[in-house]
C-alpha cells in the first residue's frame, strides 16, 4: 500500500513541475509593460543683454531738516500764552512760543538805564566846555534816549581825546552793561525762528524753569532729511544732486528726493558710508520709515533675474535642444529680490521659473518663450 502511495505522489509532483515550468516559459515571452515618460514643461525667457541700471535699495527714518530744542537760558515762572504750549501747536515765524516772567529783571534793567542816562547828563557841561564841536551830537543822543526802548548806539568818536574822555567817565562801560541786560531780557521770550510746529512740550504754565532746563522741541514740517547707509564700494558713484525715488513699506505712497550730502568717512565696522536725502511733501511726518532706491551706476551687456533662479549664487539653468544645462554666470550686483548678471549670450533660452527636481541634462518641454 505504501508503495502505491509513493508512486502516486511522484506522479503528482511531476505533473505540478510540468505546469510550473510551462507558466514560467509563457511569462518570459510576454512583452514588458511600457510606462509613459514624464517630460516636465518649463517657462523660458530669451536673453537680450542690455544696459541695466544698478539700483541700491536702502532705508531710514525722516528727521526735520530745521529743528531746535528749546532750552531756558534764564530763570523764572512760565507765563500763560495765547496759544497753548503743547505738542502739535503751530507758530508763525517771529511769533512768541513761550514767555517767562521777567518783571524783576525788567525793573533792574530800567534802573541801569536810569543810571546810564544820569551819567550822560553829568558829562554834558564838560563836553560843552572842552569839546564844543562834539556837544551837539551828544545832546541829540540824549534827546533820542527813551527809557522804554532799547538803548541807542553811542555816537562815533571824532578824536582820540574825546574817546579817552568818554571812556574815563565810564560811559562805554555803562552802555555795554545796559546792552548786556537788554540781550538777557530778550531771552525771557522765545520766538519761532521759522514757521513750524511744536513736537514736544515738557513744561506747563506756572512751572518754575531754570537755566539749562529743556522746555520742548520745535521743527519745520516743510522739509525733511533721511540718513541712509550705502556700501563703501558705491561711495564714488553717489553724487550731490542725484534724484532718489522713495516709498513707504506697503508701496502705497511714492516720493522723490535729492541727495544733498555724502559723508566723506566710511564706517569701519559696517564698511558703509552715510548719504543724506532731502525731500518735501505734505504727507510726510518726522520719524516716518521710508525705503529709497538710489541709482548708483549702469552695467552694460547684462540682464536682471530673480535671485530665486540662482543656484549657489553662480549658476543658472538654460534650455539647449530641450535639455536643461547648468551654466556658470558672472554676478555683478545682488539686491534683496534680484541679481544683475553677465556671461549669458543673446538668444539663450533662460529658465524663468524654478523647476522642481531640475538637474543638468534633464529633458524638458518649453511651455512659453518671452523676451527678457
Amino acid at each position: 500500500m505504501r508503495k502505491y502511495f509513493s508512486i502516486l505522489l511522484g506522479v503528482v509532483l511531476l505533473i505540478g513541475t510540468f505546469f510550473i515550468a510551462k507558466t514560467l516559459i509563457e511569462n518570459k515571452n510576454k512583452p514588458k509593460p511600457q510606462f509613459a515618460k514624464i517630460i516636465k514643461s518649463v517657462q523660458v525667457d530669451t536673453v537680450v543683454n542690455i544696459e541695466v541700471p544698478i539700483i541700491i535699495t536702502t532705508s531710514g527714518n525722516l528727521t526735520a531738516k530745521h529743528r531746535i530744542e528749546l532750552y531756558a537760558e534764564v530763570q523764572g515762572v512760565l507765563k500763560p500764552s495765547i496759544k497753548d504750549f503743547k505738542a502739535g501747536t503751530t507758530y508763525n515765524k517771529g511769533e512768541s512760543i513761550l514767555s517767562i516772567n521777567s518783571e524783576e529783571f525788567y525793573a533792574n534793567l530800567q534802573s541801569q538805564k536810569s543810571n546810564f542816562y544820569n551819567s550822560l547828563i553829568s558829562i554834558l557841561p564838560d563836553i560843552r566846555l572842552d569839546y564844543p564841536s562834539e556837544y551837539q551830537k551828544w545832546q541829540d543822543y540824549l534827546t533820542r534816549f527813551d527809557l522804554n526802548k532799547n538803548i541807542p548806539k553811542l555816537p562815533s568818536f571824532n578824536t582820540e581825546q574825546e574817546k579817552y574822555f568818554i571812556t574815563g567817565r565810564g560811559i562805554i562801560t555803562g552802555y555795554y552793561n545796559v546792552k548786556n541786560l537788554e540781550v538777557k531780557l530778550s531771552k525771557y521770550t522765545i520766538r519761532a525762528p521759522y514757521s513750524g510746529i511744536l513736537t514736544e512740550a515738557i513744561v506747563t504754565p506756572g512751572t518754575l524753569v531754570r537755566p539749562g532746563q529743556k522746555l520742548g522741541e520745535f521743527i519745520d514740517p516743510g522739509v525733511y532729511e533721511m540718513e541712509v547707509s550705502v556700501g563703501a564700494e558705491y561711495a564714488d558713484l553717489l553724487k550731490k544732486g542725484n534724484s532718489v525715488s522713495l516709498h513707504n513699506l506697503d508701496l502705497s505712497k511714492e516720493y522723490t528726493g535729492t541727495v544733498i550730502r555724502v559723508n566723506g568717512k566710511v564706517d569701519t565696522n559696517s564698511q558703509t558710508i552715510k548719504a543724506y536725502i532731502q525731500l518735501s511733501h505734505p504727507n510726510l511726518k518726522e520719524g516716518m520709515y521710508l525705503e529709497a532706491n538710489l541709482t548708483a551706476k549702469s552695467e552694460k551687456n547684462a540682464i536682471e533675474v530673480s535671485r530665486k533662479l540662482l543656484i549657489d549664487n553662480k549658476y543658472l539653468f538654460i534650455v539647449n535642444d530641450s535639455i536643461l544645462n547648468l551654466v556658470e554666470i558672472d554676478p555683478v550686483y545682488f539686491s534683496a529680490e534680484t541679481a544683475v548678471i553677465k556671461g549669458i549670450e543673446d538668444g539663450t533660452l533662460l529658465v524663468s521659473r524654478n523647476v522642481p527636481g531640475a538637474y543638468d541634462g534633464m529633458q524638458v518641454k518649453i511651455l512659453e518663450t518671452t523676451n527678457n
